[in-house]
């Protein structure tokens, strides 16, 4: 384990020792030395209305509560998650299905080991799902952001967290609310095979990701009109909270390790705390999600190693575009129909699993640091097309990462004359 820390003005609130231990100890038991390594694919959708294409809520008449309970027969009864005396996921054996706060349907499936088997476990889910949806009156489609309504317009599921959440963040930078109730994502998770491997795909990710976010943006529109933003999704995220946004704090650093990631974490913040699996605590607060404006993990969880939950939470309050937990979550890209899924975590499973590959863009990011991974981001949002992340124009990052064929899905492109031609 690295013991040097790398140390920031935002890391002087003290992070308790023993929290800090639980979560490396969660990282390393993620380590896999002898692999097989994986893929955890996340695929969130878009529920509109035929016709209208407005955005499906929770609550309505034949909305997603609906289909939920109507898709409960197919999921495990004993893995049923309820909350506040309504369903909000489902799971069985391959599949998990889960909400995000507008009511984006997410779909997470199970550790996959080749990018083929892919579309053949998401189409059995889908078969389910749209059988219902279509006599319910409306579809699941794959944007970065809802094609008509506004966030204005999308109320929260009920599931507590998010009402917390949505207490901070709707005070927070400009995109909080758009991003809880009308963004949706597409997720690629990947394993490691120690410390050091773990920090050096972050890193990686964290330089290309803007890149491949590019070659696979998928969002059209945002708020009812033609999305101005050439990466809508990053612009979201970069204005919101850089408490807990954008790039880890000090990843580039060459001592930073799984400690410091840890002291970041448990350092800021925690936006709102979930108390409902904290023994010492649940039942002394009226409602277990309690709003922490102010205070981090060691203010509010008690002095003691922290729990699986505890730790699952306090990562979860974090959405840095590279995410670690006893996995790397790659956070940034838009929604994408499954094939582009399937092509896209297979360039991650040739850049980040081939070990040539891998060391190839090791020696040519040799050096980089945050500066540089935030100018080319910054330069990406700014020139589209014409942009140059890292001195290099997009052709060469087209041939350098494989992407040849690769074009972003933008319906129609009348307004977006920034697709990329050769």
């Amino acid at each position: 384990m690295n013991t040097t820390r790398v140390n920031f003005a935002h890391m002087l609130a003290t992070a308790n020792p023993k929290h800090v231990e639980s979560l490396v100890k969660l990282f390393e038991s993620g380590a896999k030395p002898d692999g097989p390594f994986g893929f955890g694919i996340e695929i969130e959708h878009l529920p509109v209305h035929n016709g209208s294409d407005t955005a499906v809520t929770y609550f309505e008449p034949n909305g997603i509560e609906t289909l939920l309970k109507r898709l409960a027969p197919y999921y495990d009864a004993d893995k049923e998650y309820w909350e506040n005396g309504h369903l909000v996921g489902l799971a069985r054996k391959g599949v998990a299905i889960s909400l995000e706060p507008g009511g984006q349907f997410e779909c997470s499936l199970d550790v996959l080991h080749d990018p083929r088997d892919i579309n053949a476990v998401y189409r059995a889910f889908r078969r389910e799902v749209d059988d219902i949806i279509e006599e319910l009156g409306f579809r699941l489609v794959e944007y970065g952001y809802q094609p008509v309504s506004s966030f204005a317009d999308v109320p929260l599921n009920p599931k507590s967290r998010y009402t917390a959440m949505n207490a901070y963040l709707g005070r927070i930078g400009e995109c909080g609310p758009m991003m809880m109730r009308c963004s949706s994502a597409t997720q690629v998770s990947i394993d490691f095979t120690d410390e050091g491997d773990a920090i050096a795909k972050m890193r990686i990710a964290s330089a290309i990701g803007p890149i491949l976010a590019w070659f696979f943006r998928n969002s059209p529109y945002c708020e009812g009109d033609i999305n101005p933003f050439p990466l809508l999704r990053q612009r979201m995220w970069d204005w919101m909270d850089p408490q807990r946004t954008g790039l880890t704090p000090g990843l580039f650093n060459p001592r930073f390790g799984w400690e410091d990631y840890a002291v970041d974490v448990l350092s800021t913040p925690l936006m709102f705390a979930d108390l409902t699996h904290t023994p010492e605590l649940r039942d002394t607060v009226d409602d277990p999600h309690v709003i922490a404006w102010h205070e981090n993990a060691s203010e509010i969880y008690p002095d003691r190693p922290l729990n699986e939950y505890e730790m699952n939470h306090i990562l979860s309050t974090h959405f840095n575009d590279v995410r670690l937990k006893n996995f790397i979550e790659l956070r940034h890209w838009d929604s994408l129909p499954i094939e582009r899924v399937e092509r896209l975590t297979e360039i991650i499973g040739e850049l980040f699993y081939d070990k040539r590959r891998f060391e190839r863009l090791q020696a040519y990011f040799d050096g980089l640091t945050e500066e540089d991974v935030l100018e080319a981001k910054a330069n990406l949002q700014a020139q589209g097309r014409n942009a140059g992340p890292y001195g290099q124009p997009l052709g060469f990052w087209q041939e350098f990462l494989g992407l040849e064929g690769i074009m972003p899905e933008i319906p129609g492109d009348p307004a977006h004359p920034d697709v990329f031609q050769e």
